[in-house]
């Protein structure tokens, strides 16, 4: 039996990771701290995965916590996830999102070393790695990052090659925007729903948001999980861009999801407010995902409005 530790599983992206390799057969260990909300849905969820107290600002139960799960498969997908809260706490987010990486990438090289046999590493990147590189991201678009979150995923994408060359199987995924009923409500997709639902249902009157006409490429949770498991049971270690290839705006994502749940006049039910706009915040990410589809075998199974109806039914 394969044994795989995930950092971040009981986020979005972890708990459906946790719930695939479950299904898969793998012993699945999970790194969690305390006071993690998560916790209680993970274990609703997938009770037969094994916990281990850690931190990614410390290195000795980080290392502790390694040793003890002892897996062949490392899935990195912790970290400050919110752009807007990386501007709130930029120190924090480099401690965390980029440094707890660097510590994770060692102590994974480390039991390497001891074990003497392969183990194999996940990093969870970012399409705000390329910020406003403009036109469509590719694996060879140069890094721009516009934020602080987009900056400590752009120093551990780079490090991940770094490990890589270094002997480690290390693979570093571009995620682009993915999205289900699990998001939490602070990312403006599962806000929009949340709200539109109460609106729905006569709870609310209005949705208010910051910029409207940022375009962003939405794909389905799950299958950006099902390219972290092809990705780590590849042949050859590698980056790959996992995206739908179609951008749609914010306006577009909030008038689906009144459409959705039959509110006619969702158009005028929006507000613009600008202290929500964020800084230096990229006007388009869309990416190109086709080396993902010809090397993985991967591809987007769920599309957009219905990607955005699941999301409406489930907070209906």
């Amino acid at each position: 039996m394969r044994r795989a530790l995930v950092t971040g599983i009981t986020g979005q992206d972890g708990g459906y990771l946790a719930e695939r390799l479950l299904t898969d057969g793998y012993e699945v260990h999970g790194l969690v701290h305390d006071g993690d909300a998560g916790l209680p849905d993970l274990l609703g969820r997938s009770p037969g995965v094994v916990l281990h107290q850690g931190d990614l600002r410390d290195t000795a139960s980080l290392a502790a916590a390694v040793a003890a799960a002892d897996p062949d498969e490392v899935y990195n997908l912790a970290g400050i996830s919110s752009v807007a809260f990386s501007w709130q706490q930029p120190v924090l987010t480099a401690d965390i999102t980029a440094l707890g990486a660097a510590r994770l990438l060692e102590a994974v090289r480390e039991l390497q070393d001891r074990r003497g046999r392969e183990v194999r590493f996940v990093q969870a990147s970012s399409a705000e790695i390329f910020g406003s590189a403009g036109g469509v991201q590719s694996e060879t678009t140069p890094l721009h990052p516009t934020s602080p979150y987009g900056a400590a995923k752009a120093y551990v994408h780079q490090l991940v090659d770094v490990y890589r060359q270094a002997g480690l199987f290390a693979v570093s995924l571009v995620l682009f925007n993915h999205e289900s009923p699990r998001r939490p409500p602070t990312f403006v997709t599962r806000k929009i729903t949340q709200t539109v639902a109460r609106i729905a249902q006569g709870q609310g009157s209005e949705l208010v948001l910051g910029n409207l006409e940022a375009r962003r490429d939405w794909g389905w949770a799950p299958d950006y999980v099902d390219a972290m498991v092809r990705a780590c049971r590849a042949p050859v270690a590698d980056d790959f861009v996992v995206a739908t290839g179609e951008a749609h705006s914010v306006r577009e994502f909030a008038l689906a999801a009144f459409a959705r749940a039959g509110v006619s006049d969702g158009a005028d039910r929006i507000r613009v407010d600008p202290e929500l706009v964020r800084p230096g915040d990229p006007a388009v990410l869309v990416g190109d995902a086709s080396k993902a589809r010809a090397v993985l075998g991967w591809a987007p199974t769920v599309p957009f409005e219905e990607l955005v109806g699941r999301m409406v039914d489930a907070d209906l």
